[in-house]
């Protein structure tokens, strides 16, 4: 009989943060800029303020749940237990979507960056290369995968920390507003709402992967106290961030009138700001933003089919089996390996599609988990405090998603349909087994009449 080990509980607090953001990847900040500076009349920073309050009443409600079940189940086990099993498996099967397909948008990204610079490397050996290596570190053990996370992580902040003092230097030559502190880049008198909100929409989506950390609760110590902290420092360190290094280039490009191409404008802004080698460290430390999210998306999904197969709505010889020594989810993370390797066939614009969809759909039901446990079944609403904290805060958080559902492609909406749909299939397939092996029991069973 084969040995089935456990998640180990061997993440410390700091670990849980680097994981969060480099999920969120740091540079990311650069990928929207062009289009969003365009959309706003040159507001990046204030849309980003937007977006990151838009998701804090999400991250709220992750830490919410969190507390009453600290599992690696995350949106999927709260919907579980707070609404309705055959709900939460449906949640967490779209989920998978978010988790799933990140691992190969990074691999597809970094193909691109590389043969964008190196034409002769074919695009096919890249992805294959980053896809085993990103297996074999989450196979090895998630220590050794946290603390390379956290050596990439911190790369991101010395570049950016260089590409600040760039900008600073520029500033002080007369670049852009030729100021180091200066209102315009947050408020102007042709400022729009609508516009800002808009933009803001956009940028939502920069804080994809705070949530992922609840993944990693079963390996983390006090769980109920450090994925709280860990999911609100995340979003808070990962959106000032992004308020932060958007203002400078912002100050920097008061407009887009210097970009060629508005919506990749990330490497044309680091070659004005430092030129070809400073461009050059750039795209390196693009390589590896995009190399950490892969490796954490990498290490959440292989525990959100861990926990789906542990209870055997996946086949759970395969998916619930934990490596007696490594403590990991070997066979997991072979599989997210085999999937990224899709990447060699898909195109960028269909896995983001796929992305966006689950990602809104575990949003908006842990926000919902948060009001169906709190306030339906534990009556919170009683005190002011209650309904602020387990009704008008989730709804917040609801509300704000909805929007993003409002502005979600028609592309993301229909591939994410179709996955649902073959979830909803699976599902009835399983419930007729269910069912027909409850039926053949009975029929079984010995007569108690003669």
């Amino acid at each position: 009989m084969e040995t089935v080990g456990e998640l180990k509980r061997t993440l410390k607090l700091w670990h849980i943060v680097m994981i969060g953001i480099g999920y969120m990847t740091p540079m990311v900040v650069f990928d929207t800029f062009g289009i969003v500076s365009e959309m706003t009349a040159g507001h990046v920073p204030t849309a980003y303020v937007l977006a990151l309050i838009g998701m804090l009443f999400t991250a709220i409600s992750y830490g919410h749940m969190v507390k009453v079940y600290p599992s690696a189940g995350s949106a999927y086990t709260y919907t579980k237990h707070t609404i309705h099993p055959h709900l939460g498996f449906l949640v967490g099967w779209s989920a998978l979507l978010d988790y799933l397909f990140m691992p190969m948008v990074n691999a597809l990204l970094i193909s691109m960056y590389v043969t964008s610079i190196f034409p002769d490397i074919p695009a096919w050996s890249l992805i294959i290369a980053v896809v085993l290596l990103s297996t074999l570190i989450n196979a090895w053990g998630v220590n050794i995968m946290a603390n390379f996370n956290s050596f990439l992580v911190t790369f991101q902040f010395l570049v950016l920390g260089i590409f600040i003092v760039l900008i600073v230097r520029g500033l002080l030559m007369g670049e852009g507003t030729a100021h180091i502190v200066s209102a315009q880049p947050f408020v102007s008198s042709d400022m729009a709402i609508s516009t800002l909100i808009a933009g803001a929409t956009i940028l939502c989506f920069s804080f994809l992967g705070f949530d992922a950390v609840t993944t990693l609760s079963e390996e983390t110590p006090d769980p109920t106290k450090n994925i709280p902290r860990g999911i609100l420092l995340v979003a808070l360190i990962g959106g000032g961030l992004f308020i932060f290094v958007s203002y400078f280039i912002q100050s920097f490009f008061p407009d887009v009138s210097r970009f060629q191409d508005v919506e990749a404008a990330g490497s044309e802004i680091a070659l004005y700001v430092g030129g070809t080698l400073f461009q050059s460290l750039f795209v390196a430390t693009v390589f590896m933003a995009n190399f950490a999210s892969g490796l954490t998306s990498h290490a959440s999904v292989s525990r959100l089919l861990y926990v789906m197969g542990r209870d055997k709505l996946l086949p759970a010889r395969l998916f619930g089996y934990v490596h007696p020594k490594r403590g990991t989810p070997v066979y997991n993370v072979i599989f997210v390996g085999v999937v990224s390797l899709t990447a060699l066939f898909l195109d960028l614009v269909t896995a983001v599609s796929l992305l966006n969809f689950g990602a809104l759909i575990a949003f908006t039901f842990v926000n919902l988990s948060v009001i169906a446990h709190y306030v339906v079944r534990q009556r919170e609403y009683k005190s002011v405090a209650g309904f602020l904290k387990y009704f008008a805060t989730p709804l917040a958080g609801a509300v704000a998603v909805g929007i993003l559902w409002l502005n979600l492609e028609s592309s993301s909406f229909a591939l994410g349909a179709c996955w649902a749909a073959i979830g909803v299939g699976y599902l009835l397939y399983r419930i007729y087994r269910l069912k027909k092996s409850q039926l053949i029991e009975l029929d079984e069973k010995p007569s108690s009449i003669g």
